[in-house]
Order: C-alpha cells, then structure tokens, then sequence
C-alpha cells in the first residue's frame, strides 16, 4: 500500500475533508502533489506527511522522476496488454527503497493510453527501456495494429 497514489477526490474521502480543502493543500504548499494533465495524484508518504505519519527511511527517495508515455492508435485489446506488461514490470522490481508508482489510462474514443510513471531514476529508465522494448520496430506488441509512440 506504500506505494499507492491518490486523486483528491480519494484524498478528501479518506481524511474527511471538502475536496476543495484539499486542493488548497495543495496550492499553499501543505500537501505535495504532481500535476498530470488538470487532474492532480498525491502518494501515500506526502498523504502520510500531511497526516504526521512517519515516514520509514527505507521509502524516503533522493531522486523522484515522472514521466509520461503516451501512445497513439492504441485499441482496447492492446492497451490492455501492454498495461499487463508495464505492470508485470514494475512487480518484478522489488527494490523497497525505489519504489515505482505506475497508472495507466486508455481513451477509448480517441484510441490513446498513457502510461504515467513515478520513481527511482534508474528504475523508472529500466520500465522506460522495456517499454522501448516491447513497441520497437515491425515486431513489437503493436505492430500492425497503427500504434504511434507520442
């Protein structure tokens, strides 16, 4: 569960306050979040931090890097692989101390998947590299299927 992230709206719930108290936390500074896109995705040792739960050293990184992948002409059947495939990835990563969060979204209507990633920089680099990996060239997960990388 340490390596959960949060909506605000699941943040709101979880602490009992107005999702709007909680986007002030956010804008003054009281509540670390990344922004991706309008939505904003808070993790569990900045929720912890917020709430005064203690932090263990073991999940304090030195270097955090978010990235996001977005793929183009993605249909359902292959984003739903490739989302298999990233998550098996990163559940094969157990380094404690480099935990990687890992959302994946797919807009069926305009055939797009974002991979959004949050972590260690190597670890983060070593999904990255598979992810390369698995959409390269002619062989790739979604060869003949349209998929452009963006």
């Amino acid at each position: 569960m340490g390596n959960d992230m949060y909506s605000v709206e699941q943040v709101a719930e979880l602490l009992g306050l107005h999702v709007r108290t909680v986007r002030g936390y956010i804008r003054a500074g009281r509540l670390r979040a990344v922004r991706i896109g309008k939505q904003y995705r808070i993790a569990r040792a900045d929720l912890d931090a917020l709430t005064g739960r203690p932090a263990s050293p073991a999940t304090v990184a030195a270097a955090e890097v978010s990235s996001i992948v977005q793929l183009d002409g993605v249909d359902r059947t292959a984003a739903d692989r490739l989302a298999t495939l990233v998550l098996a990835g990163v559940n094969t990563h157990h380094d404690p101390d480099r935990p990687l969060r890992v959302q994946t979204v797919h807009d069926e209507e305009r055939h797009r998947m974002k991979i959004v990633i949050l972590g260690d920089v190597a670890a983060t680099a070593d999904l990255l590299r598979l992810v390369d990996a698995v959409l390269g060239g002619d062989n790739g997960l979604l060869a003949g299927e349209g998929a452009d990388r963006g």
